[in-house]
């Protein structure tokens, strides 16, 4: 299998000129114009020692987690068949918050949450759905309303639709960036060239006002896109008021390729390629990742590490993963930003397949579990939430 992956990745050579990709150990360290591709594996445990605290049990495919400002730490959490569900007090409530009709289909569902910047006085938040309309499944963006008692959530409308669906690559990632706008992270919904067109909402990072508009400082003009030629994107946050870092799915088959997940750094108006290079291959006018394996990982949520509990982690970026069951820590070069100076494994095959991923207002980390997604093992204490600090 593995030859034959390399035999099929050398076809496709042509369409692109090869970068000065090069093997790299664990904690390689690579020029600003290079990427590092791990040919085998994921890299070395890391050095760093941690605890994990299961917060909560008895979800079922959490797939975005919310902290509500000034409410002590409650959350709001989505379950991909359809549900909202309420974590206070640092329990998880047993009823739902909001049940929404879905188009389930694969990857589909009840994805992405974010709340709106004020929220302590409006009460808003943001679903990322996987819905039936016009006649035609599609995924939408919509706000709705959380009750004085948090108990019970009210639809208020659909900011953004008819965002591509399909079996699979749906995005989903919400996250309101520093600039106060929502970035909405979709996939190519299993047509490669919707992500290089301009015109289409897929495969893109979409960048939104809080009522659905399109800013008029958006790099491509009268546009939602922010970046375009993502594959599949369900993981990004910001270095800096400009800066991000993107993480994004390699290809499963098209044009016969495989595996080479990404981890990108980004600014407004860029290419991440997809799918004219993958890999560490470089085109002109296209981005190439910092950091690539050669195996399919593939990665889940990402969060920038902005705690103190852990001061080792600080800066750096941390990524979960699916398939290959682990939560990966990149850490980046203060002076040349597009550097990887060190990546490690945590909780390699511990949790099982990780979700999403991000910084908690008491500055630790937290993290989904997604093994009730009919590719894992769903137990009896079903999906988890779990928190990570020294």
């Amino acid at each position: 299998m593995r030859s034959r992956r390399l035999l099929l990745s050398a076809l496709v050579v042509l369409t692109a000129s090869a970068s000065a990709c090069r093997k790299s150990q664990a904690q390689g360290t690579a020029s600003a114009a290079d990427c590092i591709l791990m040919e085998d594996g994921w890299g070395q445990d890391g050095s760093v020692p941690v605890t994990v605290d299961v917060v909560a049990e008895g979800l079922e495919v959490p797939w975005g987690v919310a902290f509500l400002p000034g409410q002590d730490g409650d959350a709001l959490i989505t379950e991909r068949p359809g549900r909202v569900r309420l974590l206070r007090g640092g329990q998880l409530q047993p009823g739902a918050v909001a049940t929404l009709p879905l188009t389930a289909n694969g990857e589909g569902g009840l994805l992405g949450i974010a709340v709106h910047p004020d929220f302590a006085t409006n009460r808003r938040f943001y679903l990322y759905v996987t819905t039936q309309a016009d006649g035609k499944a599609q995924n939408r963006v919509e706000r709705w309303t959380l009750s004085p008692d948090g108990t019970s959530a009210t639809f208020e409308r659909v900011i953004f639709g008819d965002i591509p669906s399909a079996k699979y690559h749906d995005g989903g990632r919400l996250r309101f960036g520093p600039d106060g706008m929502l970035y909405v992270g979709t996939g190519d919904s299993r047509d490669p060239d919707l992500s290089q067109d301009v015109a289409s909402p897929a495969g893109k990072l979409l960048r939104l006002t809080p009522d659905g508009a399109v800013p008029q400082d958006n790099p491509f003009p009268n546009s939602p896109a922010f970046l375009l030629g993502v594959r599949n994107t369900q993981g990004f946050d910001w270095k800096d008021a400009t800066t991000l870092y993107l993480t994004d799915h390699g290809p499963s088959g098209e044009t016969m390729r495989f595996g080479h997940d990404e981890v990108n750094v980004v600014k407004a108006g860029d290419n991440l390629g997809w799918p004219g290079i993958y890999s560490c291959e470089t085109q002109s006018g296209r981005i190439t990742p910092s950091l690539t394996f050669d195996d399919a990982a593939p990665p889940g949520g990402a969060a920038v590490y902005t705690g103190s509990a852990i001061p080792e982690w600080k800066g750096s970026l941390l990524v979960g993963t699916l398939k290959s069951k682990h939560l990966h820590r990149v850490e980046f070069d203060a002076r040349q930003p597009h550097r990887v100076t060190r990546h490690e494994v945590y909780l390699r095959d511990t949790y099982g397949r990780l979700r999403d991923v991000l910084m908690g207002p008491d500055g630790h980390l937290y993290v989904t579990t997604s093994n009730c997604d009919g590719r894992g093992e769903c137990g009896p204490k079903k999906d988890l939430l779990l928190r990570v600090r020294r």
